[in-house]
């Protein structure tokens, strides 16, 4: 038989053959191994072990291991896999509603006697997170139960929550870090110019100031004055909150540069002695001293020497509530998460038309009586923002209530898809407002013209033919520019309709200004002050239900990917431990790439956006 002639369809068979024969050939010699691997983990964690029990009077030690948020990013089971015993992992998670559940279930749970918070591997999450679970250890004293905190450092974030404790213990050798807020960012304007870069900047607000790091080489005195507001008012709640809690004056948190010198030289150098004598901590306890403190007050465990506890992993998979299969009268939850982008986006990110279909899924299904919307946002793309606002007017249409709990943020966009809520709860610390719009493109004709690469050709009209590599023409950028003033305009009219002030009013509190949500409530851009229990509450209210359940609507996994999350989990634990440090350089790079991945993962189709830029910080 003659060979078959080489067309460019046989030619493109023959090489999607060889593709598949080498995607075989990976699977063979990598998947299988690994499945078996799984495989192997999984008869071991169901045929050995006994199950996790809780004996009577132990304690729950809250090992956290990660940022506290409001919904966790989807992992890759491979990589779960390997970095599941990696200790102080920067992109690991503790999501927020998960840890208040297991601090109430422990509060009524007779076997848990104490709660011990060792904080090493958190890595923050916000202050109004950090308060929502300083509450929740209150609840948990009132129901004449001790919280006690233990720690080699304590950062400012770790030390809100450790205020909550009615024991603080610090190692001999550790500190305690109070250095109060700052805001600082890299400035590019002088390094876009020697690369020949340049940045169109289109903006409305005084105090919008998202882009001034591609425009200037320092901070512009107006977004330092809000700055300043800002990070003091934010600073006097955390101060307030501490001094309460720990009982000593607000001003003896943060000492200026003689006082601190003093004090420590009082302390004869010693920074933990300093932080006794302060009245930071109660005592000072090597890891052996807390052992030994432990377990006089719970009892020693039944194995090993430690002292009678369970750990949070081990206790949250314990007590994880069971699926309710009865339908009932519900609050639906939906948490808008992340910045807001376009289209479909995994959990941990806004996407117009992910978020906008989990809203619809509350619209239409009958059980649902009302919503809360969980905000946790600096905003993102104004088509988006706008998109999913218009699925919470259908859900108020549809008769069913929409009641918003601001989180750590809700500003700009994430202040947009808020505004029209039937009720606004805010915390004292939330950062909100940033009323304000801004568009920016980059052009590289100067720089490409630098290698000798030029762009030319014809177009039918002077609109056609925009691109990044050609200079924008001034009547472009006179259009472009017109369309933010309209977006400013309606954004500032939405919110003097929706809060019923006047256009005035709303624009000399507006220009892009980030206000608390304590001063968001004395300016009336929220209703008032509350966390997520009263917002339930609240939309149960609106919605005059008397009993009722709450729904969790979220992005859901396939049986397949449960899975194979099901099975990497239990593998997980036979895995070696490593620890990850990360180097000074490696943090500058971070910061570096951080700040152009900021902007660079906007994708407004008209280049027009609604973002808080002091939210990031």
């Amino acid at each position: 038989m003659a060979r078959k002639p080489l067309t460019t369809r046989n030619t493109l068979a023959l090489i999607w053959s060889t593709i598949n024969f080498v995607r075989k050939l990976i699977i063979n010699l990598v998947f299988f191994p690994v499945f078996l691997l799984l495989l192997i983990g999984v008869i071991i964690a169901f045929s050995s072990g006994e199950e996790t029990r809780v004996e009577p009077g132990s304690a729950l030690v809250l090992d956290l291991n990660g940022t506290l948020v409001d919904q966790a990013r989807p992992v890759d089971p491979i990589e779960s896999l390997l970095m599941q015993n990696k200790r102080d992992r920067e992109d690991a998670e503790v999501l927020l509603s998960e840890l208040l559940y297991v601090i109430e279930n422990a509060s009524h749970d007779d076997r848990i006697s104490t709660i011990v918070l060792d904080l090493a591997n958190l890595h923050g999450g916000g202050i109004s997170k950090l308060e929502a679970v300083g509450t929740a250890l209150n609840k948990f004293k009132e129901a004449g139960k001790s919280v006690v905190a233990i720690g080699d450092w304590y950062g400012q974030g770790e030390y809100l929550l450790a205020s909550y404790a009615d024991t603080i213990y610090l190692n001999p050798q550790g500190m305690v870090s109070l250095d109060g807020f700052a805001s600082y960012r890299m400035f590019f304007k002088s390094a876009l110019e020697k690369l020949k870069i340049k940045t169109h900047v289109f903006r409305v607000g005084t105090y919008k100031s998202a882009v001034e790091p591609f425009i200037r080489d320092d901070m512009s005195k107006e977004a330092k004055e809000a700055s300043g507001a800002l990070l003091g008012d934010i600073w006097q709640s955390f101060a307030d909150t501490v001094s309460s809690n720990r009982g000593i004056p607000a001003e003896n948190l943060v000492l200026d540069g003689d006082t601190y010198l003093a004090k420590l030289e009082a302390a004869e150098g010693d920074s933990a002695k300093l932080a006794l004598d302060m009245g930071w901590v109660d005592a000072l306890a090597s890891a052996e001293e807390f052992r030994v403190a432990m377990v006089d007050k719970v009892g020693k465990a039944k194995e090993g020497n430690g002292f009678l506890a369970i750990h949070y992993d081990e206790y949250a998979k314990l007590v994880a509530p069971s699926p309710s299969f009865a339908p009932m009268d519900s609050v639906a939850i939906v948490v808008a998460k992340g910045t807001i982008l376009n289209g479909y986006q995994a959990p941990g990110d806004i996407g117009g038309e992910s978020t906008s279909e989990l809203l619809r899924k509350a619209r239409f299904n009958k059980h649902v009586k009302a919503l809360v919307l969980r905000v946790d946002s600096p905003g993102g793309s104004a088509f988006a923002s706008e998109q999913i606002r218009q699925e919470l007017l259908a859900l108020q249409a549809a008769g069913k209530p929409v009641v918003v709990s601001m989180g750590s943020m809700a500003a700009s966009g994430g202040y947009w898809i808020s505004a029209s809520a039937d009720y606004i709860y805010a915390t004292p610390t939330t950062l909100t407002g940033s009323i304000g719009i801004f568009g920016m493109i980059t052009t590289f004709e100067d720089s490409l013209a630098s290698l000798g690469i030029h762009t030319d050709g014809v177009a039918t009209s002077e609109w056609a033919g925009m691109s990044a590599t050609r200079t924008l023409s001034p009547k472009l950028e006179a259009v472009i520019q017109r369309h933010i003033e309209r977006g400013y305009h309606e954004f500032i009219s939405l919110v003097a309709k929706e809060r019923n002030m006047t256009l005035e009013q709303v624009d000399s509190i507006a220009q892009g200004r980030v206000w608390s949500g304590k001063k968001a409530l004395e300016l009336g851009l929220v209703d008032a002050m509350g966390d997520m229990d009263d917002a339930i509450a609240k939309a149960a209210e609106l919605a005059s239900l008397d009993t009722f359940d709450t729904e969790l609507i979220e992005q859901e996994l396939t049986p397949e990917q449960k899975f194979i999350q099901e099975m990497f989990a239990q593998v997980a634990a036979w895995m070696p431990i490593s620890v990850r440090q990360s180097t000074p350089l490696e943090q500058m790079l971070g910061q570096l790439s951080g700040a152009v991945a900021e902007i660079a993962a906007f994708d407004d189709p008209n280049h027009v956006y609604l973002y808080c830029e002091l939210c990031s910080q």
